[in-house]
């Protein structure tokens, strides 16, 4: 029976399904992220400096979507673990420059069948993940015009 409620029963929900494969897969990385000591957040943060090497955290914040109350205690933590350095900017000495260092870049050896052992866990085909990621990617990007 249809009611004016329908709208609001999970099955409904375009939100739910999408929370659930979130909260799942991150659980499913912990295994894997636990043998190298990170958490999923700093992965993600560790894959960003795989590829940029030098950042800062504006740049970092904007890049990732991880604002910055967030961030800086996540960076502070990567560079105990002495896999990033954080110093003051030479520009502008209320800018940290952060940079990947060489423990961090072996850190990516490391993370190498990361990727791939999840992408077995999920079990989609090389098709069905890309036209995944396109959606999730329009509604980002729908969502971003919104704001």
């Amino acid at each position: 029976m249809k009611t004016k409620y329908n709208s609001l029963k999970l099955k409904n929900q375009l939100c739910y399904p999408i929370y659930l494969c979130s909260k799942e897969i991150i659980r499913r990385y912990t295994p894997y992220l636990k043998e190298i000591n990170l958490t999923y957040t700093q992965y993600i943060v560790m894959m960003y400096f795989w590829e940029v090497k030098t950042s800062n955290v504006k740049e970092i914040s904007k890049t990732l979507v991880i604002d910055s109350a967030t961030l800086t205690p996540l960076l502070k933590k990567l560079e105990k673990k002495e896999y990033i350095t954080r110093t003051k900017s030479t520009r502008d000495e209320r800018n940290l420059e952060i940079k990947i260092t060489e423990k961090g870049l072996k850190l990516r050896d490391k993370a190498i069948n990361i990727p791939e052992k999840m992408a077995q866990s999920i079990d989609l085909s090389k098709e069905e993940a890309e036209y995944l990621y396109k959606i999730i990617y329009k509604i980002l990007i729908n969502i971003e015009r919104e704001n």
